[in-house]
């Protein structure tokens, strides 16, 4: 078994994991980044998710790694694609026009523009970068974990890693099991909570549903159809508890109304007026914005209600049955395309887009499903700050009052409380909340004193982790872990210690405002205002 020693281990190579391994090394500090995937980036990438983004993110509220990230993927397609001289000018370029964020792109573009961010880094010694391997085994000592073992997912070769501090920057939290640090899964009860949107008791398997995300383009004429899933005709005929119909449809609900809707496939006039087609919902390439010839098809990422997996959790089971699960959801997934192939009805009259091509290349794979499926609700510790509904819902709070303001605030997001259809069976919550704060309490495990959670994992709840999940949040909670390994570093203390000494808590704050350049608090003009899409 091969040993190493570094200062910070950061163990799973999502967004939060990349802020969180950078950050550090700004501050001086030696890191081992640790991904299970070949692509860092997490959602943004192996998940193949464009970015969710709130209303202000072209401003100063952006993280400032975040932000830089943005800058270079618009560079990278500036330096090497055949853009109209429009859109190459254009500062707020955005190369997929996609509706759900004001910046969508191909996942691989992340994954090179993030392997330029990190390059001098890695160059230097200053971080040293393990993808391919996934950990195994937590070593502790009392109320510290001292090592973190992780196999090679190829040949199973271990390697541990011996650590001052640890960042759990994992999809679902692996390590909070591992070195049994105090978490949580699932709902919470309003019996506990207090949350109005919350179950009337805990349910730890109501957990959010999981999306295997695919790449497509459409190549008219063509026959691209896949080979017809084993489960598709359970998908045919499935009607989940909260839908008007068959999961294989284009008929749900809104998720804000719970209203029946129908959806385009395609030919939606957005200039016009109307309600966008799912082709654009998250389309990551548009021709438009190259010159003319350049690309036969616009590139989109399927990431559509009809691929949420909710029949059965991935925490709180054993490892067949996690592994069950995500063998179903990946069939649903085929199921849609290639009910979209074949069964389909067309606006003509006809039925199928056999057309619709998968694209491997766009998402790294050989079957072209991303690497790994969108994880939206993770295992999330007892913190000594748990945030509530009541601290940035909007129902939840004075009417006008906008989110609570948190003395201990560590960064900035924003975005609706939004979770998708469960595996408890329950319909959508997407609700108003405000723009809010990272309270530094939300990152401190109640006992463990040198790990720190760095992705979905922090001390949330079931309902307010549909907000804080989204790709700007993550990589602010992982500014703020590098930054808070690195000050407790410097200064021999314990996270703990940082909050509950006002002194420290200013310090370190000050850190985080005057030398990275993190924004602490919202305007108030803003932090009033409810999240829009």
């Amino acid at each position: 078994m091969t040993e190493m020693r570094t200062e910070i281990l950061v163990v799973g190579g999502g967004l939060g994991g990349v802020a969180a391994a950078l950050t550090a090394a700004r501050l001086g500090r030696t890191v081992v980044l640790t991904e299970a995937t070949d692509w860092l980036g997490g959602q943004l990438t192996a998940q193949a998710v464009p970015p969710d983004e709130h209303p202000w993110i072209e401003g100063s509220a952006c993280p400032p790694g975040y932000a830089e990230l943005r800058r270079r993927v618009r560079d990278y397609y500036r330096r090497n694609y055949p853009l109209r001289p429009d859109a190459a000018q254009d500062p707020l370029l955005d190369p997929g026009l996609g509706v759900v964020s004001r910046m969508c792109h191909e996942p691989r573009v992340a994954v090179a523009v993030i392997e330029e961010m990190l390059a001098p880094w890695r160059s230097s010694g200053a971080i040293t970068v393990l993808t391919g391997y996934e950990p195994v085994a937590a070593h502790t000592d009392g109320d510290r974990i001292e090592a973190v073992s992780l196999a090679d997912r190829h040949d199973g070769r271990e390697v541990t890693v011996h650590a001052s501090y640890v960042a759990d920057a994992t999809e679902l939290g692996d390590l909070l099991e591992l070195a049994d640090v105090e978490h949580v899964i699932g709902a919470e009860g309003r019996d506990e909570t207090g949350e109005p949107h919350a179950p009337e008791t805990a349910d730890p398997l109501d957990q959010q549903a999981v999306s295997w995300c695919f790449a497509l383009d459409y190549r008219p004429g063509e026959d691209h159809v896949i080979e017809r899933p084993a489960s598709y005709d359970h998908w045919r005929t499935t009607v989940a508890p909260f839908w008007p119909g068959p999961q294989l449809s284009f008929t749900d609900v809104v998720p804000i109304t719970l209203q029946q809707r129908t959806w385009p496939l395609m030919g939606a006039d957005r200039d016009a007026g109307e309600h966008f087609d799912l082709w654009q919902f998250r389309r990551i390439l548009a021709r438009e914005k190259f010159a003319t010839g350049a690309f036969a098809s616009d590139l989109t990422v399927a990431n559509w209600p009809q691929i949420d997996y909710w029949e059965a959790p991935l925490l709180g089971v054993d490892t067949a049955a996690r592994q069950a699960a995500l063998v179903a959801s990946r069939e649903l997934s085929l199921s849609f395309l290639h009910w979209l192939q074949t069964e389909a009805s067309r606006p003509d009259g006809g039925t199928g887009w056999p057309g619709l091509r998968l694209r491997p290349d766009i998402t790294g794979t050989a079957d072209g499903l991303a690497k790994t499926p969108y994880i939206r609700e993770s295992r999330r510790i007892k913190a000594e700050f748990t945030v509530l509904e009541q601290h940035v819902g909007v129902q939840a709070r004075p009417q006008g009052s906008g989110s609570e303001v948190f003395h201990d605030s560590v960064g900035l997001g924003s975005y609706r409380i939004d979770l998708h259809p469960s595996t408890g069976g329950r319909t959508y919550i997407d609700i108003e909340s405000y723009p809010f704060q990272i309270p530094l309490g939300a990152l401190i495990p109640v006992r463990v004193d040198n790990l720190l959670p760095a992705n979905k994992n922090i001390g949330t709840t079931h309902i307010t982790n549909g907000c804080y999940r989204l790709h700007p949040a993550e990589w602010a909670i992982g500014e703020a872990v590098g930054a808070l390994a690195g000050f407790c570093l410097d200064r021999a203390l314990p996270p703990r210690k940082v909050r509950s000494d006002q002194a420290q808590l200013a310090d370190y704050q000050q850190l985080l405002s005057d030398t990275l350049g993190i924004r602490l608090a919202w305007p108030e003009e803003i932090r009033s205002r409810p999240h829009h899409y």
